[in-house]
């Protein structure tokens, strides 16, 4: 079969592309070429399906495309967590009508049927009470709780539906006990770890604490490896983790803005505020943060987007998200590659506007301030003020770049690093564009070199002006000190 004719002029966007791998996406072509148009910038593993064996020979074929490509991409592992579920169905399925009576019993074993339904989730008995709203299968059925009988819950069918089988449930104002890594998790975690994943995403995070035994888990993992930690991404999907926020941010790298649960859990309506609250807090507590669910869901089926969903896309862009995601789209849809560069062509027209719609209004900064964030900060007033064509950071961890691109700008940010590991975790910053360079230990002689580069590339022409932003003791992490102006001859 001859390879497909695609598009492959490259659309250059500051904000990043999270693609969810799958049946649909998991080839060393298609994604090559998805990462060669610019689209894609981190690869989501959903721990949800496949077994570990099928994690490594993904790992093992994104290495290969982003080789092939010539550009180091992520990999973000995202454990299933506490999915609380429905059993087995008789049929696979049973049809609802709305007054019926349903009873869910936590101590089934095998096959449910319209008489009594089974659960995955055991203590589901002992987190509800009469008058509790379940929602199921994402919302779309809703059952009230009329009496609780040891391990049974029986509850009144509020509307007609088919439920399937495995389909997930959800407590109207949250509350449900269970914590965020099951023993599932703790086995993929250390699969994740073992194929060398750049983000682990933990799911249904309640609290700091949640985030804190994920770290350890993977500190314990790592011991005696000098491999760089994967960073750590909290997912918000519960009402529980919306009072804790601030506190989860801060124990986190960073936040996906998980609108399928949490919508479910708090409501339609109160997500496109949440989504912003969420994005701006984590950029003003320096975190990174990821949009997702169903921002492309029909291209599932169809070759282009909705417009409501191009007005998705774009309105996280201009919130001030550092990624949007794709899940179903480029896992299991017919139009992966179409999926990803429609992403990236909304991302490059919402950032035109940005500063015309948003102004320039910088990250909020506390009173001390460390050098490296002075520096930061620094590089983009002195950038904003000659008309820089481009911000270049040298750096060992990523740490300045990151910082920079908390900054609400427009400009392009080349971190350069002789560190693969911080190459790719960079992948996922607003802005930045990582570059590997195994820069002189000589400071003159590195600027050098930085400048050749970015000529080469066509980043810079004669006459450009541009910062750089550097330690005087090179190939020391965390020494960033110095801000230099330089202008191409």
């Amino acid at each position: 079969m001859s390879k497909p004719i695609r598009d492959l002029t490259r659309i250059r966007h500051n904000t990043k592309i999270v693609a969810t791998l799958g049946p649909g996406s998991n080839n060393v072509e298609l994604l090559e070429d998805m990462i060669r148009v610019g689209g894609l910038n981190v690869v989501r593993f959903n721990f949800s399906h496949g077994t570990a064996e099928f994690h490594r020979e993904n790992a093992e074929i994104v290495r290969e495309a982003a080789r092939r490509a010539g550009r180091e991409v992520a990999i973000m592992a995202d454990l299933q967590g506490p999915k609380i579920r429905v059993g087995k169905l008789e049929n696979g399925f049973i049809e609802l009508n709305a007054g019926e009576k349903l009873l869910l019993d936590a101590a089934l074993e095998g096959e449910g049927n319209r008489e009594r339904v089974g659960l995955d989730y055991r203590n589901l008995p002992d987190d509800v009470k009469p008058g509790d709203i379940l929602l199921l299968d994402d919302g779309l059925l809703t059952l009230t709780v009329d009496e609780v009988r040891g391990h049974e819950i029986l509850t009144t069918v509020q509307n007609s539906h088919k439920l399937k089988s495995n389909k997930g449930i959800n407590k109207q104002g949250g509350g449900l006990s269970a914590g965020a890594l099951t023993e599932k998790d703790f086995r993929d975690l250390k699969t994740a770890v073992s194929i060398g994943c750049d983000y682990l995403a933990v799911s249904f995070v309640k609290s700091a604490e949640d985030m804190q035994i994920a770290r350890n888990l993977v500190e314990q993992e790592m011991q005696g490896s000098d491999a760089v930690r994967p960073g750590l991404v909290a997912k918000i999907e519960r009402v529980e983790a919306i009072t804790n926020l601030d506190e989860i941010i801060l124990a986190s790298d960073g936040i996906m803005v998980a609108r399928g649960d949490l919508a479910v859990e708090v409501g339609n309506a109160a997500v496109p505020a949440l989504q912003k609250r969420m994005i701006k807090r984590a950029r003003e507590l320096r975190r990174f943060s990821i949009t997702a669910t169903q921002m492309m869901e029909s291209m599932i089926t169809n070759p282009v987007p909705t417009r409501a969903e191009v007005s998705d896309v774009a309105n996280a862009v201009l919130d001030g998200t550092d990624a949007v995601m794709c899940s179903a789209e480029t896992a299991i849809g017919a139009y992966p590659f179409e999926t990803v560069r429609q992403m990236a062509i909304i991302c490059a027209a919402a950032e035109a506007e940005q500063d015309s719609l948003n102004g320039v209004e910088d990250v909020h900064q506390e009173a001390a301030v460390s050098p490296n964030l002075a520096i930061a900060s620094g590089a983009v007033q002195v950038a904003r003020a000659i008309g820089a064509k481009a911000i270049v950071a040298l750096t060992e961890s990523g740490s300045t770049a990151f910082e920079i691109s908390r900054h609400s700008i427009q400009l392009p940010i080349y971190a350069l690093t002789p560190s693969i590991s911080a190459q790719r975790r960079m992948a996922m910053y607003r802005g930045v564009r990582p570059l590997r360079l195994a820069t002189s230990t000589n400071h003159d002689t590195a600027l050098d070199e930085v400048e050749a580069m970015l000529l080469e590339r066509n980043v810079l022409h004669s006459g450009d002006q541009y910062i750089i932003t550097s330690g005087s003791r090179m190939r020391e992490s965390g020494s960033t000190d110095t801000l230099q102006i330089f202008r191409v001859l």
